[in-house]
């Protein structure tokens, strides 16, 4: 039996447990009533239709009783980074079924540069089991070094795709740069309590910025339309491990008395003092 012998709603099924395999070590009938609204008679016939399209991708570990990627594993479908990082952080659901052309025409900015799926399966996998990686990781200031990290997250800056954990050899929670992980390794190592998420104060840590057109706008109103502000402020919550990228993102002027100037300074942050505490805030003056 081929693909093309299989309908569309088998294909979709078929792309959820190569997926879930591919990117997260495994897939069990639970994963596909869950994502499909299916019995489990049916999420068994899945099962059963994938292992015999692709016979030697999946294993069946009888301790956790769900089926696991193989070390013959060689996926079904092609996948772009684009779709993967989609998928993983909109949730849209994974369907790369057959071609993908936009209802209108669009145009988005160019990326000149792309995450390798050679990591992205090692990370997504690392942080959905929570597992430990051993990196070798090249730094624009200290060259390439090995590492072991605690991955938890996957953080989109705006420019480029981050990857957040904790760092062993520097005992600090990091977000580093997925371009610059070339070949990552699971270890078998459990992680500990203190390299947890829940142990990152800046990831917890939520800060309330109120974003306003910039004081030297000869017509404020234009900016306070444009992101839709309410009484003249926009108001977000962001935690405060991020908020960084978001204010660097949107160019926001956040110094305390909003002196930068330039064509490019829409925003300011008229609650500045809200940043007090903030790692990610690493150039001081307002600008970042």
């Amino acid at each position: 039996m081929e693909l093309s012998d299989i309908s569309q709603a088998q294909k979709e099924r078929l792309s959820h447990i190569d997926f879930r395999t591919y990117f997260l070590g495994g897939v069990g009938r639970g994963d596909l009533v869950a994502r499909f609204g299916i019995g489990e008679a049916a999420a068994t016939r899945g099962i059963t239709l994938y292992k015999e399209l692709a016979p030697t991708n999946l294993d069946y570990d009888t301790k956790i009783k769900t089926y696991v990627k193989s070390r013959f594993f060689i996926p079904l479908f092609e996948y772009s980074p684009q779709q993967v990082l989609a998928a993983l952080s909109q949730c849209f659901g994974e369907d790369f079924i057959g071609s993908h052309k936009p209802m209108v025409r669009c145009e988005t900015p160019a990326e000149l540069n792309r995450s390798l799926l050679s990591v992205l399966v090692v990370l997504t996998r690392a942080i959905y089991h929570k597992k430990v990686v051993k990196v070798q990781y090249r730094s624009v200031q200290s060259g390439l070094s090995d590492r072991e990290i605690v991955p938890f997250v996957l953080v989109d800056n705006g420019l480029r795709w981050h990857v957040g954990g904790f760092d062993r050899s520097r005992q600090a929670f990091i977000d580093y740069v997925v371009t610059r992980i070339p070949d990552p390794v699971i270890v078998p190592d459990c992680p500990k309590e203190h390299e947890s998420s829940e142990a990152d104060i800046q990831w917890n840590r939520i800060v309330e910025i109120s974003l306003v057109a910039h004081p030297t706008l000869l017509h404020p109103e234009t900016i306070e339309m444009d992101y839709a502000m309410q009484d003249g402020v926009l108001k977000m919550n962001v935690r405060a491990a991020t908020a960084g990228y978001v204010l660097r993102q949107w160019n926001v002027d956040c110094t305390e008395n909003h002196y930068l100037k330039g064509a490019e300074y829409h925003l300011w942050l008229k609650n500045w003092q809200a940043l007090y505490g903030v790692k990610t805030w690493s150039l001081r003056q307002g600008i970042i």
